[in-house]
């Protein structure tokens, strides 16, 4: 598991496969760079950041899922970390951001969606839900996607909720990280803070 936590009360998590962009969007939530791997799971352990004043912590958890060169244990023990730590910390987690790459999620989610296996990214949607984790899918490299609209209604759809995706803003939030281009994400997570009673966390966002 990991240990690395710093001993914060609320905090905001970005979870999602390897390389979908979390740490660039890291960066751009706190102004701060992180290791960014040009190869997947570079990321082996959390990268947490937190503002000395205030009783918070955004933290990037590794990327679970395939990796071209880790091996099978490596990445099942990452995934289970992930979820320990998620569980772990669960009603200390004010948003769990799910970050998925628009271009390939829909892909991969209709490759791995046979009889016996829910995809991961749906399954980790289905965990933090239960786990009662208000989420906003991040849905990223939307600059690299010509039909948004029908995009997003297809990621919609996949997680189980109704379309058009546009009554779920505060869930679904197309952005591109590297571009900068994040407001949908940050109107997301604000409005989660302020159910939460924390509008005093707006500023981070």
């Amino acid at each position: 598991m990991f240990e690395t936590r710093p001993d914060r009360d609320a905090e905001v998590v970005l979870i999602g496969r390897s390389n979908v962009g979390k740490s660039t969007l890291m960066r751009e939530i706190t102004g701060h760079t992180f290791d960014t791997g040009g190869k997947p799971g570079v990321t082996k352990k959390p990268n947490h950041y937190d503002w000395a004043s205030e009783d918070f912590v955004v933290t990037d958890l590794p990327g679970f899922g395939f990796m071209s060169g880790v091996p099978d244990d490596v990445r099942e023990r990452i995934k289970t970390d992930v979820v320990r730590y998620i569980e772990a910390n669960a009603e200390k987690i004010l948003v769990g951001v799910l970050v998925v790459d628009g271009k390939s999620v829909i892909d991969i989610i209709d490759r791995h969606s046979g009889p016996d296996e829910i995809p991961h990214d749906v399954e980790m949607f289905g965990f933090l839900q239960e786990l009662g984790i208000p989420t906003v899918v991040a849905v990223n490299k939307m600059d690299k996607v010509d039909d948004s609209d029908e995009r997003l209604d297809a990621v919609a759809e996949r997680l189980g909720l109704y379309t058009p995706w546009q009554q779920f803003d505060e869930i679904i939030a197309p952005i591109s990280a590297k571009r900068g281009s994040i407001e949908p994400l940050n109107e997301a997570v604000r409005e989660h803070l302020h159910e939460a009673k924390r509008d005093d966390l707006f500023k981070f966002f």
